[in-house]
C-alpha cells in the first residue's frame, strides 16, 4: 500500500523577517558602531575622521623625528585605536557573514521545497543571489579588518598620505622617499615601517589562503549535491559551485601577490609613498 507523501515543513516568515532584520541592523553596525566603541572614554576625538587623520600627522612627524623604532606615545595611541577600530569591524563583519550563512540555507531549502512555481522559485533565486552577494562582501570585510588588526601601523599609512598636507607633513613624507630611495641602511623608523609594511602584507596572504581553502571546499560540495531530476535546482547549485571555485581562485591569486609583497616589502613602500598603492 502506497505512503502518503511527507509534507514539506512550511517556511517560517517570521525566522526570514528576523534574519533579514538582523542583516540589516549589522550592517548599520558596521559604519556607526566601531569608531565611538574603539575610541571609548580615552580617546574619543579619534572617532572623527578629520580628527584621527590630524593626530595621526602630527604624532607621525614627531615619530619619525625621534629617530628611534619604538613608536612614541602619541603614534601608539593612534596605532591602539585603530587596532580596536578594525577588531570591533571585523567582529561585527563576522556576526553578518553568519547571519548571512543561515539565511543562505533557509532560502535554499525553500527554493528546494517550492516545487513546480515558477513565481516563487526565481524569486527565492533572486533573493538567494543578493545573499550570497552580500555574503562575499561580508567575507571580504572580515579578511580587510582582519590584516588592518593585525597590522595597524601600516593600515593607517593610506590615511597619512590622502588630501593636503600641511608644511611639517610634506618635508617629513619627503624624507621618507629620499631615504627609500637611497636603500639601506634605514633609519630605526623607516626599518620599523618596512617590517610593519611586511606583516601587513603576509597577515594578509595567510588568511585568504584560508578562506581560499573553505570557499573551494563549499563550492565542491554545491557542486556535488546538485540534484539530476530537479532542473532548476540543479542549475542554481552549478552557478553557486562555480562562482564559490573562481571566488577561490581569486582569493590565492591575492594571497600569492601580498606573498611576494611580504618577502620583500621595500620596493612596495616606495612605491606607495610615491603614490602607486
Amino acid at each position: 500500500m502506497p505512503t502518503a507523501p511527507v509534507p514539506a515543513r512550511p517556511v517560517s516568515v517570521r525566522a526570514f523577517a528576523a534574519l533579514v532584520t538582523g542583516v540589516v541592523v549589522l550592517i548599520a553596525m558596521f559604519v556607526a558602531v566601531p569608531g565611538p566603541l574603539a575610541a571609548g572614554r580615552w580617546s574619543g576625538g579619534l572617532a572623527d575622521q578629520d580628527t584621527l587623520r590630524d593626530t595621526l600627522r602630527t604624532a607621525f612627524v614627531e615619530y619619525w623625528a625621534s629617530g628611534r623604532r619604538p613608536l612614541t606615545p602619541a603614534l601608539q595611541a593612534v596605532v591602539d585605536y585603530w587596532f580596536r577600530f578594525h577588531v570591533v569591524k571585523a567582529g561585527i563583519a563576522l556576526l553578518a557573514l553568519g547571519v548571512l550563512i543561515v539565511l543562505g540555507r533557509r532560502l535554499g531549502r525553500a527554493f528546494a521545497t517550492a516545487g513546480r512555481r515558477p513565481g516563487a522559485r526565481v524569486g527565492l533565486g533572486a533573493a538567494g543571489v543578493g545573499v550570497a552577494l552580500l555574503g562575499l562582501l561580508a567575507l571580504v570585510s572580515v579578511v580587510a579588518n582582519v590584516q588592518g588588526a593585525a597590522a595597524p601601523f601600516a593600515s593607517l599609512l593610506p590615511m597619512l598620505m590622502s588630501g593636503p598636507h600641511d608644511g611639517a607633513t610634506a618635508s617629513t613624507l619627503n624624507e621618507v622617499r629620499a631615504r627609500l630611495a637611497a636603500g639601506t641602511p634605514h633609519p630605526l623608523p623607516l626599518a620599523a615601517m618596512i617590517d610593519d609594511f611586511a606583516w601587513y602584507h603576509a597577515a594578509l596572504a595567510v588568511v585568504v589562503v584560508i578562506v581560499a581553502a573553505a570557499v573551494l571546499v563549499i563550492g565542491i560540495v554545491l557542486w556535488r549535491r546538485r540534484p539530476a531530476a530537479d532542473r532548476p535546482a540543479r542549475r542554481l547549485l552549478v552557478a553557486c559551485g562555480a562562482a564559490a571555485i573562481l571566488s577561490s581562485l581569486a582569493f590565492t591569486v591575492v594571497g600569492v601577490a601580498n606573498t611576494l609583497t611580504a618577502v620583500d616589502p621595500a620596493p612596495a613602500l616606495a612605491a606607495f609613498f610615491a603614490g602607486g598603492w
